[in-house]
């Protein structure tokens, strides 16, 4: 069997379904359930990351160390992860606070034309000691080539690991094979997948990632995630095992916790609405569902005119204030 290692991104990209609001009590009992469930990572935070709390980007109900000092109480057998955006998040204010918060896995992630900007974050980690792992998001906008050259800058500046996030859950199978198989052949490190399900292919291009080679995959409870929602775990689980993939993670806790968290943690289960479908044929950002939504009924737009526009335009995750602005200029323009 060949071992797969599952990154449990349910606290954070989760985050980004509820505005950045889950509580300290679903915190606490969520990680109860992966520490008892053998799940080897489980990433906490803002849906942006350390450091992302703000008017703009949104604000968390809780601060990092509120969110990362519960998950770590709870967190005895699996490793507390966080996600780092360079730009956001600073090394002397929320770095060395996550060092001193007893965080384990560091996961400094990019544009995916825009790795030189991580040089900083991972060489400080590195020399601290600490697991890094590179991250390259929006991958749907690069080229093959674009993606490897950059993987290879992280990998140069010491991550363990590269994780490559199909951001817009725009991939086709064909798409994740080309990759990985390209990053496998270029790289002397770990290479992994994380899925959005807006075309509804998130299991199945994990499986396929799996199949060549890669060895991190992400996966949210119930899909939880942003817009459509990300590879839900409950699912992934099983199906990897049928395809003769090791997770050593207990299927039994895990199919019970999937009933279970609709009492603590998750409102409604994702579902791939029409927008999801267009955003993702159109590589936009998963979670830009309902600010296109807001935007286009407030200028009396069709949001299927205004997600053209900003896929033309190729707006990428963080630029959520961009999204009023250009719809305010196509009614004007009408």
């Amino acid at each position: 069997m060949n071992k797969i290692i599952i990154t449990d991104s349910s606290l954070r990209d989760g985050n980004h379904s509820v505005k950045h609001s889950i509580s300290l009590k679903s915190i606490k009992k969520y990680c109860q359930f992966a520490d008892s469930a053998n799940i080897p990572i489980v990433e906490v935070g803002h849906g942006n990351g350390l450091g992302a709390s703000s008017i703009l980007i949104g604000q968390s109900k809780h601060s990092d160390k509120e969110l990362l000092t519960t998950a770590r109480k709870y967190l005895t057998n699996s490793k507390l992860g966080v996600h780092i955006i360079p730009g956001i998040a600073t090394i002397n204010k929320d770095i060395i606070q996550a060092i001193d918060l007893g965080v384990d896995v560091f996961r400094v992630a990019t544009h995916c034309t825009e790795a030189t900007v991580s040089k900083s974050h991972i060489e400080f980690l590195k020399n601290k000691n600490k697991s890094v792992i590179g991250v390259l998001m929006m991958t749907a906008l690069a080229s093959v080539s674009e993606l490897v050259t950059n993987a290879k800058i992280m990998e140069e500046y010491g991550a363990e690991g590269l994780i490559i996030m199909d951001s817009t859950g725009s991939y086709l199978p064909f798409d994740v094979a080309e990759r990985i198989k390209a990053l496998k052949e270029a790289l002397s490190i770990k290479i992994g997948f994380h899925a959005h399900n807006n075309l509804g292919l998130s299991v199945y291009n994990s499986i396929v990632a799996a199949q060549n080679g890669a060895e991190y995959i992400d996966v949210c409870m119930r899909g939880f995630g942003a817009g459509a929602g990300n590879t839900p775990l409950e699912v992934l689980i099983p199906v990897l095992e049928k395809y003769d993939f090791k997770t050593q993670i207990d299927y039994e806790l895990t199919i019970k916790e999937a009933d279970n968290v609709m009492n603590y943690l998750i409102e409604e289960p994702p579902h791939i609405s029409p927008v999801n479908i267009l955003t993702g044929l159109n590589t936009l950002f998963s979670g830009f569902e309902k600010p296109i939504i807001n935007a286009a009924k407030m200028n009396n737009l069709e949001y299927s005119s205004l997600i053209f526009e900003l896929g033309n335009r190729k707006l990428v995750a963080g630029q959520e204030d961009l999204i009023l602005e250009i719809a305010s200029k196509m009614k004007h323009n009408d």
